[in-house]
């Protein structure tokens, strides 16, 4: 069945995902927060989700929102999971708190079938000129100041086209975005969040 979505009043990021993921499918959103992108996935392609979250705070708003929920620290790995267990494996904007990048990604790729991973981009314009003009770079996608930020391993898109080529993993698609916008042009410099549709190759 063909992916069918309202995306209306919708964050940009989640309808691309959505439309990357099959109808009734299975996915793990590991780092899931509070829950938001699997109920919008089972509201709008009803996919068996399965969140994987850390947090106490959020664990408890995916009780109370209906999510189902695994409360594990993704840097122990995805060793309770089978191999190739999942339709789609997704880490949203979360790669770039992990400290084991290398081995989550490849993890992802080991229990799903397919992996979606998007991360703010730091090769974008605006984190540049910020770091020009002598300051680590805050925005709507890197929020933090650079003494409470949880990010450890910030990368460009170039960086993460060089690591998937070097790690023998196939890009399906890619797509990046500013403020809700796709970009085509320049976009390791003109985008602000890369948006990665990924397998491993045979």
């Amino acid at each position: 069945m063909k992916n069918s979505v309202n995306i209306t009043n919708f964050r940009q990021d989640f309808a691309i995902i959505a439309s990357w993921v099959k109808f009734n499918s299975k996915v793990l959103d590991l780092g899931c927060g509070d829950g938001e992108l699997l109920q919008f996935l089972s509201g709008s392609l009803e996919v068996k989700g399965y969140g994987v979250e850390k947090d106490d705070a959020n664990l408890l708003a995916c009780i109370q929102n209906g999510t189902n929920v695994i409360q594990m620290d993704l840097e122990d790995g995805l060793s309770g999971f089978e191999n190739q267990s999942f339709n789609t494996v997704i880490l949203s904007q979360t790669l770039q708190a992990m400290h084991n990048t290398e081995g989550i990604v490849l993890e992802m790729l080991r229990v799903g079938q397919e992996v979606i991973v998007t991360f703010p981009n730091f090769g974008y314009w605006r984190n540049r000129w910020q770091i020009t003009m002598g300051q680590m770079p805050v925005s709507k996608t890197l929020p933090y100041q650079w003494y409470d930020t949880p990010n450890v391993h910030l990368c460009t898109i170039n960086d993460f086209d060089i690591f998937c080529e070097n790690h023998n993993i196939n890009i399906l698609e890619r797509k990046v975005i500013t403020d809700g916008n796709e970009v085509s042009f320049m976009p390791n410099l003109l985008g602000n969040l890369a948006m990665y549709r990924l397998t491993a190759k045979p």
